[in-house]
């Protein structure tokens, strides 16, 4: 049967799908925040029927330390102007690698070098891209 963790994460994932349609559209906002500051290969995918850990992954490029840091900067200040929320945000533009967490969507903002190596598109290829923009 289910255990306490599994039940609590099942009741949580139910209540949370009640809010797709603000979620589909802080997803979609964020997509267009990233192409602001010239984000590249901006991927959106939807993995709610993959994982408990999100709804949404949203995957995209900077050139450079600075732009990474632009980028998650306009995210976080945007989002919490228009939605009011703060995210837990992870990494550092000087590591490659920064994720911005809403709950139910996940930011990863990947220098070149680290998106190449770590292949999170890969990862998630089963799961149908909602929006790419190269």
């Amino acid at each position: 049967m289910y255990d306490t963790i599994t039940l609590y994460c099942l009741v949580v994932r139910i209540t949370v799908r009640r809010n797709a349609i603000e979620t589909v559209s802080l997803a979609r906002r964020i997509v267009d925040l990233a192409e602001d500051k010239q984000a590249h290969d901006i991927a959106l995918l939807d993995i709610h029927t993959q994982s408990t850990i999100a709804d949404f992954f949203v995957i995209c490029s900077g050139d450079n330390d600075r732009q990474l840091r632009a980028i998650a900067d306009h995210i976080d200040s945007q989002v919490q102007k228009q939605y009011g929320l703060n995210p837990r945000i992870e990494g550092s533009s000087d590591s490659g690698w920064i994720v911005i967490d809403y709950a139910d969507v996940v930011v990863h903002v990947f220098s070149n070098a680290q998106r190449d190596y770590y292949r999170l598109d890969r990862l998630w290829s089963k799961v149908p891209p909602v929006v790419v923009v190269q």
